[in-house]
């Protein structure tokens, strides 16, 4: 089964590696050259002094942080569209292995040569699930590792990895979600029965359930917590916190929200921004809801842990679905 394994599924592991190395060619080159710059320039040090404290004092330390942080951002914001390309990479790992697994053998009708062989159905799909699905993990960590690598010096200067895209590309979610893209398409195989369609399937699945967890399930993991601050006060959000805020803005004395997505201050009284201010009536202040920064590996804890059960239930429904296949 090993060997004809291999012999089954080479070229797309010749492809994969294939890949893997023009991904190293970006990665390499690119992530030296952003991290030198992050420690030379001074970048690192200072937004490691400034904390994780969620609201810091604006000194003349946090506003040299801010402006090196924009001059980074500047320099290397146009490699952040390169991590879109990061985040299709393990569904296409995932469906183009997991796809042809068994939708080949049973689009070329060649399951029943090796069924009348003495190899049990389970046995055959375990084999091949065991190998492809090993050299699958090996890949997404090794993608995993350097996409963290990469990323790390940008998502320090832009904003927070708790974020879209960057919590995507990070830490351990990446190998979930490829082997859940393995998983499905392996389960699309043993339904649709052809390469093409259970491919397609497999990947407009895969779209619809991760970006179902990412924009309703994981901003609820946890409870998000609230800030409140004076609009005169001279403590400001501190960009080094890593805390995902997902809204914020100006409310009343009351309470109400009537500045959405809206920051002011501190300025003087006898300028316009301080006679805005006093409008707004006594107790008006800044607010925001966020995700504090620190909750980054229960998120993705939570969230690997979600992709996980899901590949082990189409593994399952999918070894069901074997067995009655004629």
């Amino acid at each position: 089964m090993i060997w004809l394994t291999w012999r089954q599924h080479r070229k797309e592991v010749l492809y994969t590696l294939i890949a893997l190395a023009a991904l190293a060619a970006i990665l390499v080159p690119t992530g030296l050259t952003m991290h030198g710059r992050f420690e030379d320039t001074g970048l690192k040090a200072c937004m490691d002094g400034l904390g994780t404290a969620s609201l810091i004092p604006q000194t003349e330390s946090a506003a040299e942080c801010q402006r090196l942080a924009n001059e980074f951002q500047q320099k290397y914001s146009s490699l952040a569209f390169v991590a879109v390309l990061f985040v299709i990479l393990p569904v296409f790992v995932g469906v183009f292995f997991g796809a042809p697994l068994v939708a080949r053998e049973l689009e070329q009708g060649t399951h029943r040569f090796v069924w009348t062989q003495g190899v049990s159905r389970t046995r055959w799909a375990l084999a091949k699930l065991g190998l492809i699905g090993g050299f699958a993990l090996l890949v997404a960590v090794v993608y995993a590792l350097g996409v963290s690598w990469w990323f790390t010096p940008l998502v320090a200067a832009v904003g927070s990895r708790m974020e879209y895209l960057a919590f995507d590309v990070q830490g351990v979610v990446p190998v979930a979600y490829t082997l859940f893209a393995l998983a499905l398409g392996v389960f699309t195989g043993t339904y649709w029965r052809r390469v093409l369609p259970a491919m397609g399937v497999a990947l407009a699945g895969f779209t619809v359930v991760r970006g179902g967890i990412e924009l309703l399930a994981r901003p609820r993991y946890l409870a998000p917590k609230e800030l409140t601050y004076s609009l005169l006060s001279t403590d400001q959000p501190n960009s080094a916190s890593g805390d995902w805020i997902q809204s914020h803005g100006v409310r009343d004395g009351s309470g109400e929200l009537i500045m959405p997505d809206a920051r002011m201050g501190p300025c003087p009284a006898e300028s316009a921004c301080g006679q805005e201010i006093q409008s707004l009536g006594p107790g008006a202040h800044q607010w925001q809801l966020y995700q504090p920064g620190d909750r980054f590996w229960l998120f993705q804890g939570i969230e690997t842990g979600i992709f996980l059960a899901l590949t082990a239930l189409l593994i399952v429904l999918a070894l069901r679905r074997l067995r009655t296949l004629a």
